[in-house]
């Protein structure tokens, strides 16, 4: 679901080979010298604390002393940071208006860290935000923490008296400034921890798209470093403070429960850096986010994945904060590993935008536990209508665990299998999703489990077959899918009866509104035939691999007839003169399906280079917008680099000049470069697909062994 509703060599010359192998040796020094880098250039927005739906903060300025931090639907979720520097006071996160800011010098963006750099009055300010994000570490995968470090040194040769001033608001802990908070302070180990929430704790009693959470406690835990004092402070008192200097004698707030609006409550931590001289003096501290319970699953509260053993939160923290060290080493390797490798893939530009995915992609995702001790995968459609575990958007999102942990996308398609198994799902076809984040009660959209109306029958099936099919490939065997054989065989009948020419129904593209014979949507039942066809295969079912994968070629064959329209094929086969991507053409090549012969890819690609606007390719011929994870997928229709640089290059001006400033936004206008809807989705995670067409690089992530 995507919308509202619910996108040469040397030849004869005997010094050729020598020229030849000195380009070679450039090329391949020049992308070396690329190949650690982060994205340092202007985003839409920049990921500071990204876990998952609802504890999701960012910054939607140039400079983090730009403007207010935000959850990811644009509300206020402050943060602030404030040095004093030899008696005078500067901002270098949040908007505190009356402090004049420290200038920002620098802002990196690896795949698990952001890092901003400052200077001015002789220091130079680190802030670093590392969320150790490694998918093949589960359980640091499911702490809902982000590690916090600020370094101060000289610049000047001199000394210089240094405080650092920090903040993190009750707002993290509402939907709305109309609920009151209450707080408290808590020792564990050496640490420190001030934690706010709801006064009322409503777990799980509200489901939607625009919502943050209002249960559970959001935590700052600080271990015990020289200089440091805490206290909850209202938002008055942090403003005097951070402009004197001076702390109130009146110590902690008392005065709980209140809403937010009345004096914002907030966790605050000071620093006494005394001297700082030319050595690194850092501090840091752990914000993190103990929500009890999770999401709810066919009416079962579920926690998050680390609590599988019995862990508690105090014990989580524990062993986050000696943790810290170990994984903040790793994370830095993997960061520079992943740019690598996306670099020497898909070049410097796809990288950048492969790196600004990656917390974004993350943090429309849940990772619980079942009862049974399996993980279970739960995303939120964000900004589209808050569906829960949408298969039309783990389908754009697939390649992004499909690279770096196949068992993340089992654990996202089991409880829709689960689901789809159950008496109440009467349908023919897959459904679309299990219920409004994060109650996963059963279907809502369209026609939900009562009718078929404004159902995605094609779309949906087609999505879950190919998909089994990728597991199989990534993982080298059909297990997962012989546990849903009966379902998946199903579908793939209704794909063989109804998936040549689709009806007047719904695709993902659901924006565009309903579409008989649409082409890109016959094309994806043919390939989800052809991989059910691989899966049979893979299970000895010779028969029925043999009959699926013959029937998939005789339409693929009809297909090429009725798509054609000169020099390239149809939105629509009743709808001459019309064009649209065919993004999902990308799985014959990846999943070997040979369906589909390459002189069509050619030729559409040829096509499709003559169409492009400033900031890329329209979706199809009706209209000037596009889907950013649909055209990395054209792109990656092509084997030539050069032609694959082509269409990533408007792209990558989008993410760097568009003029809306909101997490990196999948649906925007071709011309403008403006977001014309969705914001923060977990869909950017189909810009890994590229890393796909590579077969040792798919196997070396998606293992693990590198």
């Amino acid at each position: 679901m995507q919308s509202t509703r619910k996108m040469q060599s040397g030849g004869g010359d005997p010094w050729g080979w020598l020229c030849g192998l000195l380009t070679l040796v450039l090329t391949a020094s020049g992308a070396m010298a690329v190949a650690q880098q982060p994205v340092t250039v202007r985003t839409p927005a920049t990921p500071l604390v990204v876990h998952d739906p609802y504890f999701s903060i960012w910054s939607f300025d140039d400079t983090l002393n730009g403007g207010p931090t935000r959850h990811w639907t644009g509300v206020e979720q402050q943060l602030n940071g404030i040095v004093r520097i030899d008696g005078h006071p500067f901002r270098f996160m949040g908007d505190e208006q009356d402090i004049p800011p420290l200038p920002q010098v620098a802002r990196a963006i690896w795949p698990t860290r952001t890092i901003y750099e400052f200077e001015g009055q002789g220091i130079h300010l680190t802030a670093t935000f590392l969320t150790p994000a490694l998918p093949q570490d589960l359980d640091v995968l499911s702490r809902p923490l982000t590690y916090l470090t600020w370094s101060v040194r000289s610049t000047d040769g001199g000394p210089h008296a240094v405080k650092l001033l920090l903040s993190a608001s009750a707002q993290l802990a509402v939907d709305n400034e109309q609920e009151t908070v209450v707080w408290g302070t808590s020792r564990v180990g050496d640490m420190t921890v001030l934690h706010v929430g709801d006064n009322q704790q409503p777990m799980l009693e509200k489901a939607g798209d625009n919502l943050r959470i209002d249960w559970g406690w959001a935590d700052l835990a600080i271990p015990a470093q020289p200089g440091m004092t805490t206290s909850m402070v209202g938002e008055d008192a942090f403003h005097r403070e951070a402009a004197s200097g001076v702390a109130g004698a009146e110590g902690d707030d008392l005065d709980m429960p209140r809403a937010p609006r009345a004096d914002l409550p907030m966790m605050t931590v000071r620093f006494d850096l005394q001297q700082v001289a030319g050595s690194a003096v850092t501090r840091r501290a752990m914000l993190a986010y103990d929500d009890r319970k999770a999401v709810e699953y066919l009416y079962r509260q579920m926690p998050d994945y680390w609590r599988r053993d019995g862990q508690t939160f105090a014990q989580m923290l524990e062993a986050a904060e000696h943790d810290e060290d170990a994984l903040r080493a790793r994370a830095e390797a993997f960061d520079r590993e992943l740019a690598s490798d996306l670099t020497a893939v898909g070049g410097e530009k796809y990288a950048q935008l492969a790196i600004v995915a990656y917390r974004q992609t993350l943090g429309a995702h849940k990772l619980v536990v079942d009862i049974d001790g399996q993980p279970l995968l739960f995303s939120k459609e964000n900004s589209s209508n808050g569906c829960m575990n949408t298969v039309d958007v783990t389908y754009p999102a697939s390649p992004f665990f499909l690279l770096f942990n196949p068992k993340l996308l089992e654990a996202e398609l089991r409880p829709v299998m689960e689901y789809a198994g159950l008496p109440r799902w009467r349908w023919p076809f897959a459904p679309h999703d299990i219920g409004t984040y994060p109650l996963a009660s059963g279907q809502v959209y369209g026609g939900g489990e009562m009718t078929e109306e404004d159902q995605m029958p094609v779309e949906e099936s087609g999505n879950i077959l190919i998909m089994f099919d990728a597991l199989a490939k990534a993982e080298g065997n059909a297990d997962f899918a012989a546990q849903y054989w009966p379902l998946l065989s199903k579908w793939a009948a209704y794909l063989l009866k109804f998936g040549m020419d689709p009806e007047n129904q719904l695709s993902t593209d659901d924006f565009t509104g309903h579409l008989a014979h649409n082409a890109n949507l016959s094309i994806k039942a043919i390939l989800a035939l052809g991989a059910y066809a691989q899966l049979a295969d893979m299970l000895h079912k010779t028969d029925e691999a043999d009959r699926y994968r013959q029937s998939a070629q005789q339409m693929a064959g009809q297909w090429l007839k009725m798509a054609a329209d000169g020099d390239h094929t149809r939105l629509a086969f009743d709808l001459p003169g019309t064009w649209s991507q065919k993004y999902n053409l990308v799985w014959n090549r990846i999943l070997g399906l040979n369906l589909f012969p390459q002189l069509l890819t050619r030729e559409e690609l040829h096509y499709y280079l003559r169409h492009q606007n400033a900031f890329g390719l329209p979706l199809d011929n009706r209209h000037t917008y596009t889907k950013l994870d649909w055209s990395v997928w054209t792109a990656t229709l092509s084997p030539d680099r050069q032609q694959f640089d082509a269409l990533i290059d408007p792209i990558y001006k989008f993410m760097t000049e568009s003029p809306t400033r909101v997490p990196l936004s999948d649906w925007f206008d071709t011309v403008s470069g403006a977001q014309v809807g969705f914001q923060a989705r977990s869909v950017v995670g189909g810009v890994y697909i590229k890393m796909l067409t590579d077969p040792q690089m798919w196997r070396k992530w998606s293992t693990g062994e590198r």
